[in-house]
């Protein structure tokens, strides 16, 4: 069993469900990007540069998104919290995944790539 497997499948319910429909909805969300684990986290990738993780908050259990390169990133439901360049967007793993306001937030945080404001090396 691959390592990124094994993070999904010990996680108990409903965090597991969002995760694995979270999860789903990054990697269909565009062909370029892949899938690895960084720090034991589910990490997503684009041309091999880490762009969002899976995880869970520490505190409340629940999941988030965390996009590397959040400061670009402008919605009213992304976090900063104590970071200087990194955003989160908690997901309640009880209610509906605004599927929406996530697709549109990977579309933008994928478009910083794409689109040079953050340069490849």
């Amino acid at each position: 069993m691959r390592e990124i497997d094994n993070y999904f499948i010990q996680k108990d319910e409903p965090n597991k469900s969002c995760l694995l429909a979270l999860r789903s909805i990054i990697l269909d969300h565009d062909d370029v990007v892949t899938e690895t684990t960084k720090w034991g986290m589910p990490c997503f990738c684009f041309k091999k540069k880490p762009f969002c993780y899976l995880w869970t908050d520490k505190d409340t259990n629940e999941p988030y998104i965390l996009f590397v390169e959040g400061k670009y990133l402008n919605h009213p439901k992304l976090e900063t919290g104590s970071r200087s360049r990194m955003k989160i967007l908690r997901v309640n793993p009880n209610k509906d995944l605004q599927i929406d306001l996530i697709k549109s937030l990977l579309t933008d945080a994928l478009n910083l790539y794409k689109n040079g404001t953050i340069v490849l090396k």
